[in-house]
């Protein structure tokens, strides 16, 4: 089979596309014949080798969408659709940078849809995340005031809507002016441009502070989305657009307002279940959810994928069709 090996750490030509043996089913693994699979900012930091516990080589891939191809359990079926997400995808071993691949079933979800593999292929890792952030981490209620920290991203595009379905009102972030009307048609409330410290602006929507905050730029704007909330308002940390993982200096006592709280949210498969999925498929195909793509790659051009993702040029989800 083709598949997009991972070399060794480094930029996007550590990369290399080659011919390689389809994997073998082990006893409570599937083997799934990829259609497509969504590209991911944590399969960035894998490639630069800063995510623990990965072993060059190794063929990336946190999810995809695909067809079953062999189950020797029979707990799905040959030509079955599923997706599979996270549980050691692309990191602990081989993910879904390739023809084929084999996941743990308790990886694998069923769903029936006749939606094209490309908008399936954006779905899995986006909706897991988004969902786990917005109901589990900072348990939205309707009538809240939601602040989406990088809120032109896939993530936060996504975050966006679901959360006006449950009635908040939504002030979405963005650094680039050109972006803020289509962070309007995408429900937010109120934007605001993003230049590193808008706590003042929030507070001038706001003057109590918001209840909850959605962040995905990550450690170099948290502390400034910590004085954005009200008391016993929450922030929860989901993204890391910023590109760094750790802070120089942090102060709880100091950082974290009297009354607030901080959490994070990283999610993983058993956060999912076949139902939630496709419920949520469902409402992208009758159109109630409308899914940001921007661009699609083939997985030959995988390393272009890569460089366009650490460019920060996408202007919503990436999807490499297979």
């Amino acid at each position: 089979m083709i598949a997009a090996v991972t070399e060794k750490a480094g930029g996007p030509q550590v990369i290399h596309v080659m011919d390689v043996p389809i994997p073998k089913v082990l006893e409570g693994w599937v083997l799934i014949k990829v259609r497509a699979f969504g590209l991911n900012r944590s399969e960035l930091f894998t490639r630069r080798g800063d995510s623990p516990g990965v072993i060059f080589p190794r063929i990336q891939g946190i999810e995809c969408v695909g067809l079953v191809e062999k189950d020797e359990s029979g707990t799905f079926q040959s030509g079955q659709q599923v997706a599979a997400i996270m549980g050691g995808m692309g990191r602990i071993f081989d993910g879904s940078y390739a023809e084929y691949t084999v996941v743990p079933a308790a990886n694998v979800f069923p769903f029936t849809s006749s939606m094209s593999w490309t908008t399936l292929g954006a779905i899995p890792e986006m909706f897991q995340t988004v969902a786990g952030s917005l109901y589990q981490a900072l348990e939205i209620k309707p009538g809240e005031k939601l602040l989406i920290r990088g809120g032109s991203s896939s993530i936060g595009m996504l975050a966006c809507q679901l959360a006006k379905t449950h009635i908040l009102n939504v002030i979405s972030t963005t650094r680039n002016e050109s972006r803020k009307q289509a962070l309007i048609e995408n429900g937010a409330d109120h934007v605001i441009i993003d230049v590193g410290q808008i706590s003042s602006d929030v507070r001038e929507i706001y003057p109590d502070g918001v209840d909850k905050v959605l962040e995905l730029i990550g450690t170099r704007t948290l502390k400034d989305s910590l004085k954005c909330i009200r008391y016993k308002g929450i922030v929860c940390m989901t993204g890391i657009l910023g590109n760094e993982w750790t802070m120089k200096e942090f102060t709880p006592m100091g950082d974290i307002p009297s009354g607030g709280r901080l959490t994070v949210y990283m999610g993983d498969a058993n956060n999912l279940t076949p139902n939630s999925l496709q419920e949520f498929i469902d409402k992208v195909e009758d159109e109630k959810i409308h899914l940001k793509i921007d661009k699609v790659f083939s997985l030959k051009d995988i390393v272009s994928a890569h460089a366009y993702m650490e460019e920060n040029r996408a202007k919503g989800k990436l999807v490499v069709e297979v």
